[in-house]
């Protein structure tokens, strides 16, 4: 499904993007990721299609706002039953009961949402927005109110059901362990739309710097492109001279950023791409290890599993060679 809306208020936006099965629009807070799922769903002025010209109760959109709306004096089945007032009442009660089965709620239907769990609120405001019977499903932040537990035991169920669905589904969020699972993200930033593609195109191969920052690139390193060789080049950086993978309009002479995610610091033991540095600010986060690897003067920030802190035995201060895997680095062009 292809989107295309411009919009004056609360902020100026216009764009295009895609819908692909389950997609992210992924950007930071006050670039206008809410405002665009309200214009979709007809709640604020604008103007572009689908849904040109309708009120937003003719609009076949089902939309989950951030805070979930659901009316605390209904039972869960009558928030899913309220949009199908048009059905009369044992058949509306019946087609409330289906969708919370679907969302796997059907044993709450009786439940206030007072008595529910954020995450089984959650649920059941999706299947009141399916009830709606969308060609299109709006999830503005699903996952901003579930810890990592819950979004881990809860959403990826939910991903799932979706999924099963083959509704179209755009969800706004700033949280990238939903974008890394989605069929295609599009990346909003505050000049506009910056990048859209399959969720390994935009975390691997960012388009830009600002997208790079976005999406987690921590190390960004300036330099100039050496020699180019088919597909792979050699750039001068504070690090030596590293080799990467080429892009298009790649030249000798160029300045490049090159960039390497903390998760990919620690990939190989090849005979490429080799530096010595010295363990700093190694801390723990969960059952992974952050740390600082100081190159001279440039540090490398790495993000490792703890069994990967284990077997290399890490420790703070101490010194070792790492070689950084070619493939895992990526060039952007500096203009």
């Amino acid at each position: 499904m292809e989107i295309a809306y411009a919009l004056e208020h609360p902020v100026k936006l216009e764009l295009s993007l895609q819908v692909r099965g389950f997609t992210v629009l992924l950007g930071e807070s006050g670039v206008g990721k809410t405002s665009l799922l309200k214009a979709i769903a007809g709640l604020i002025p604008a103007r572009g299609q689908p849904f040109a010209g309708l009120r937003a109760e003719a609009r076949r959109v089902g939309y989950l706002p951030q805070h979930l709306a659901l009316f605390p004096h209904l039972r869960a089945w009558q928030n899913v039953a309220f949009p199908l007032a048009h059905l009369p009442p044992p058949a509306r009660k019946k087609k409330a009961l289906a969708y919370l089965e679907l969302m796997g709620m059907a044993e709450l239907a009786e439940r206030f949402p007072r008595q529910m769990s954020g995450g089984q609120q959650q649920r059941v405001a999706l299947a009141r927005a399916l009830a709606r019977e969308p060609q299109i499903l709006l999830l503005d932040e699903p996952t901003s109110a579930l810890d990592a537990a819950t979004r881990e035991e809860v959403f990826a169920g939910v991903l799932e059901r979706l999924r099963s669905l083959q509704i179209p589904t755009l969800a706004a969020s700033h949280d990238h362990w939903l974008a890394q699972r989605a069929d295609w993200v599009a990346v909003l930033t505050k000049a506009g739309l910056a990048q859209q593609g399959t969720s390994e195109e935009i975390f691997a191969r960012p388009a830009s710097l600002e997208v790079a920052r976005l999406v987690g690139f921590r190390n960004l390193l300036e330099g100039t492109v050496l020699a180019v060789d088919g597909a792979w080049v050699q750039v001068q950086t504070p690090l030596g001279i590293l080799k990467a993978p080429c892009r298009n309009g790649i030249s000798v002479g160029q300045r490049v950023m090159l960039g390497v995610r903390p998760e990919e610091v620690f990939t190989q033991d090849g005979p490429e791409n080799r530096i010595r540095g010295q363990v700093r600010n190694l801390r723990a986060q969960g059952l992974r290890v952050r740390g600082e690897l100081m190159v001279g003067a440039v540090g490398l920030d790495f993000f490792l599993p703890r069994y990967k802190q284990a077997q290399l035995e890490l420790a703070e201060g101490q010194w070792l060679e790492v070689a950084l895997e070619p493939r895992f680095l990526h060039l952007i062009p500096l203009a």
